[in-house]
């Protein structure tokens, strides 16, 4: 396939990009450098700088590199930053969204991925999340992502398109090429590392919540399973009916802010300076997903489940880019 990915100079676009390109597929990578990285896009993918929101950008692109489907990465996604400026969030995520659907009916490109989030769920009533759980967003990030998910329901019954849009909870870890630098960063396992290697204290965000230890509880998931994921949904694209499907991806498992703080200090070997704050606005106690459908649907399994690996993984890629990308 010919495929574009959009936010393809980011953490998870760029790495997902490197994997369809060692599947055999050609890659187009449309970003604005906003927060992506040159660096970060594979050298075998061609790269167009510009946005989603630029209709007539897109659409000559489709056309030009002939894209047979979508990967649809780009967009903000800090929950802080949404609470504090929500018409970003909408102009981006959503109108940016419309834009390269409206591109992709223009170019008849009738397939596309959705790299979502568990953040559609708000603060789910029970867990592991079931897809069919009700879409009940607690923050305006989560709410953006599931008013894109329902224009993909629209879209794909009145347009014949087939999507998929993978839920995902925290991603963490890294590639020997590829790893997470974000400015500002506001991710656990990366600015955990920060400290350990002298940076600012990581600050963490709430020891009150309703859980085990009175810290969040996420489910994390690889940053190349993750990929894989959206590999297997690309190419299920290929033979799927004309519809909407969502699933979630996750380990299954969930682990509290101090068991990752505790994983992160055994992985670098020495204690890690940090401070709990007050919660953050729009942070649900407890994601974990079930990743039963995905198996059934795309065959897909998490390869990489443990802590200590995707922490370590992490560790080592920060170690070798101690500066991350460097310049945009």
């Amino acid at each position: 396939m010919r495929i574009l990915v959009t936010g393809g100079a980011g953490y998870v676009g760029s790495t997902s990009a490197q994997r369809l390109i060692e599947a055999g597929h050609d890659v187009i990578v449309l970003d604005s450098l906003l927060r992506g990285y040159r660096a970060a896009v594979p050298e075998q993918a061609t790269l167009v700088v510009g946005d989603t929101g630029d209709r007539e950008l897109v659409e000559a692109t489709l056309r030009e590199q002939r894209v047979d489907a979508v990967l649809h990465c780009a967009g903000l996604a800090l929950v802080g930053e949404s609470v504090a400026e929500p018409d970003r969030y909408y102009r981006d995520n959503v109108i940016g969204g419309i834009s390269l659907l409206e591109a992709m009916r223009a170019a008849s490109v009738p397939r596309i991925v959705f790299s979502s989030s568990a953040a559609v769920y708000g603060a789910p009533a029970s867990t592991p999340i079931e897809e069919d759980q009700p879409l009940r967003p607690i923050n305006p990030y989560g709410e953006t992502k599931r008013a894109f998910e329902g224009s993909l329901d629209w879209y794909t019954r009145a347009y014949g398109m087939a999507a998929f849009s993978l839920r995902y909870f925290n991603v963490a870890g890294a590639t020997d090429e590829r790893g997470e630098d974000h400015r500002p960063e506001t991710h656990l396992i990366p600015n955990l590392l920060g400290a350990a290697l002298g940076g600012p204290s990581a600050q963490l965000h709430g020891d009150d919540y309703p859980t085990p230890d009175g810290t969040c509880v996420r489910d994390y998931i690889h940053v190349d399973d993750l990929a894989a994921a959206h590999l297997a949904a690309l190419e299920a694209t290929a033979t799927a009916e004309a519809g909407h499907l969502a699933c979630n991806l996750g380990s299954g498992s969930g682990f509290s802010v101090l068991e990752v703080l505790r994983a992160a200090e055994a992985v670098v070997g020495a204690e890690i300076p940090h401070s709990f704050g007050p919660r953050r606005a729009g942070d649900p106690p407890v994601l974990v997903a079930s990743k039963e459908r995905a198996g059934e649907l795309l065959g897909w399994q998490p390869r990489h489940g443990s802590l200590e690996e995707m922490i370590g993984s992490a560790w080592a890629w920060r170690r070798r880019h101690p500066d991350g990308y460097g310049a945009r």
